[in-house]
């Protein structure tokens, strides 16, 4: 792995170098999408797979215990209104639209109206562990079921936004989102292959972060990489963005808690 100042210019370069010429507005047929866990080492998928040993769990756990629990007194706890059995699949369904603000909302936001609306609570901070711990459950109760968008006319506009933001070049280094994960997924960078960056396993457990993350961090990552203003938690841009990717990665089967490098 190349490291220190120069490690970067030359990482740099080489994603440079790859970029010219890539092609953008050309989604991944349906039949060729395909999940980060195909990309992975076998060590890497079986520890997906054991969710003995799948470290994503111990939120997952929490999460679980989050759901029975009363927010405040006199306020429903979350099992108090869903079971498990009518809480399956609604994690591959999000974001969706939002009747009383009349906007499309992540998982992470329905959580917090919920709670704001129902609970008589506060919101939860985003990326805080309480937050990953609900959606790690949510997202396990929807494990190995296909991602499903809605099909609904209102979130439309919102999809179109995110499907701009993913192919138009931003940033200092002039990068798209599809100059890398449509254009050349599969292929090499340095020591990592390039995925076709699907969201199916968020919240997932990244070796390299050594602990749980949403997919809005990864994104943050990704645009601080391309050298552009990242998005504001729960923002508009965020959520559109999330709302194409979930499209783009349709039926591919949900996998959280995922693990990757």
């Amino acid at each position: 792995m190349m490291r220190g100042s120069g490690g970067r210019t030359l990482a740099g370069l080489a994603l440079a170098a790859l970029l010219v010429g890539a092609a953008s507005g050309q989604g991944i047929p349906p039949a060729e999408r395909r999940s980060g866990f195909d990309q992975m080492a076998p060590e890497t998928r079986a520890m997906q797979a054991d969710e003995t040993a799948n470290p994503g769990m111990l939120w997952v756990e929490d999460g679980a215990e989050l759901f029975t629990r009363l927010p405040s007194p006199g306020a429903p706890a979350c099992a108090g209104c869903h079971t498990e059995a009518t809480m399956r699949g609604v994690a591959a369904r999000y974001p969706a639209w939002d009747e009383a603000t009349a906007r499309p909302v992540d998982l992470e936001g329905r959580i917090n109206l919920c709670r704001t609306r129902h609970q008589a609570a506060t919101p939860l901070p985003r990326e805080g562990r309480d937050l990953l711990g609900l959606t790690a459950y949510l997202g396990h109760l929807s494990r190995g079921l296909p991602l499903a968008p809605p099909e609904d006319s209102r979130l439309a506009p919102a999809r179109a936004e995110g499907k701009t933001l993913f192919e138009t070049p931003i940033g200092q280094l002039g990068f798209s989102c599809a100059g890398c994960h449509d254009a050349h997924w599969g292929r090499r960078l340095g020591a990592a292959t390039i995925p076709q960056g699907h969201p199916n396993g968020y919240p997932l457990y990244r070796l390299e972060w050594q602990g749980l993350g949403s997919l809005e961090r990864r994104l943050r990552n990704c645009l601080a990489g391309m050298r552009a203003e990242p998005f504001g938690p729960g923002s508009a841009e965020a959520v559109a963005l999330t709302l194409y990717l979930m499209q783009r990665a349709a039926p591919l089967a949900v996998e959280s808690p995922a693990v990757r490098p």
